[in-house]
């Protein structure tokens, strides 16, 4: 009885695994760009790169002006000013003498009922002289000079309403970095994928674009001005279709991020990652939690075999489960490596196998401990 128990959990794993392996991730795993993804086109419609930031002025101080070394010839920058009390805004004042088209908004305080970066993406985007919003981050640095024109093409040329865009981290040596790599990767796969299965339900405030004019019109962040968080992934969720959204896969147009540099700053973040997570769609939440159900049984059932056939010594099954999980995690590595050159241009750490391992650990104890979280900070 056991035996079969251990073979219809292993085999259950095995076949949803299967599916997201051989025929969602590969969507992604395979996608070929199209030729007119870094069009010339002559539509060059005003775009205001938007960043809400609190206490980074030196990140600022070297991101602006990068921003502004840009291929794209109608764009301003708009930094937010949250509650900053590190000489931001004596900074901003400086560069703004500088760069003519850098402009800023002050938040001196933020409400009880809202959470401080909606509040804050609100009141900057609502007196943005553009109607294209392309969102980023203080710690992130575009990858090219295209960044602009790639991650904007979809709504200046398609006339979509949100453009999906894939931010990494910095590679930097030790476990945490490695760890970082893999499961960003990982993330990325789950909403890229969908998303070109005409399914989007996330995105990435670190790269992300969308219209003025529907924010406004969706009245902002209704219904998730009590959620810390989601002011990215929420929203794209709550308001993206196959129709209005587009995703942008290409290198150049990736915004690259710095990552945490201790367990306790990263484990904060994710956290808050993940707490939002709760109030996705049903039908979104499912999209993860069967690749993460299917994920435990697998190995719960595959090691549970392996033990089994170890003490009964049935060394032929033994080897017909080891190769089946290495199968499969030849597959996954597979996967990641032609995967991560698509994304982000480069394969990502050779320890994806161990990682695909700690993943299940990491998604039902951080996950669970995130789930029932009530107090999650922005800053």
């Amino acid at each position: 009885m056991e035996l079969f128990l251990f073979w219809l959990v292993f085999g259950i794993g095995l076949f949803i695994q299967a599916i997201y392996l051989l025929f969602i991730f590969s969507r992604l795993a395979f996608f070929k760009k199209k030729s007119e993804s870094k069009s010339s086109s002559q539509n060059t419609e005003g775009v205001t790169v938007t960043i809400a930031a609190h206490n980074e002025a030196q990140r600022l101080e070297k991101l602006i002006p990068i921003l502004f070394e840009q291929d794209y010839e109608n764009f301003e920058v708009l930094i937010i000013d949250d509650r900053s009390t590190d000489g931001t805004h004596e900074l901003l004042q400086e560069l703004m003498v500088i760069y003519p088209k850098l402009r800023t908004v002050t938040v001196a305080y933020t409400p009880n009922h809202v959470t401080a970066k909606k509040y804050a993406l609100t009141l900057g985007i609502k007196v943005t002289r553009n109607d294209i919003i392309l969102l980023t981050d203080a710690d992130c640095v575009p990858e090219s000079k295209n960044w602009i024109k790639l991650m904007t093409a979809p709504l200046r040329e398609k006339k979509k309403t949100f453009a999906i865009g894939y931010s990494g981290y910095e590679q930097k040596p030790g476990f945490l970095n490695s760890w970082i790599q893999f499961e960003t990767l990982l993330t990325a796969y789950f909403y890229l994928s969908f998303g070109l299965w005409r399914a989007p339900f996330m995105g990435i405030g670190r790269n992300l674009c969308y219209r003025r004019s529907f924010f406004i019109e969706v009245k902002a962040f209704k219904g998730l001005w009590h959620i810390e968080g989601g002011d990215d992934d929420l929203f794209v969720n709550q308001y993206a279709t196959g129709k209005n959204s587009a995703l942008v896969i290409d290198p150049e147009a990736n915004m690259i991020s710095e990552p945490k540099t201790d367990r306790k700053s990263y484990l904060t973040q994710k956290k808050r990652h993940l707490h939002a997570g709760k109030y996705y769609r049903a039908e979104d939440k499912q999209k993860i939690g069967f690749y993460a159900f299917s994920h435990a049984l697998f190995w719960i059932g595959g090691i549970g075999l392996l033990i089994y056939s170890g003490l009964m010594q049935n060394w032929e099954q033994f080897f017909v489960v080891f190769g089946i999980i290495l199968s499969r995690t030849l597959l996954l590595t597979f996967m990641f490596h032609i995967g991560g050159k698509k994304i982000q241009g480069f394969s990502p750490t050779k320890m994806t196998w161990l990682h695909d391992f700690l993943y299940l650990g990491y998604f039902w104890v951080l996950g669970s401990v995130s789930h029932q979280a009530k107090t999650i900070k922005w800053k």
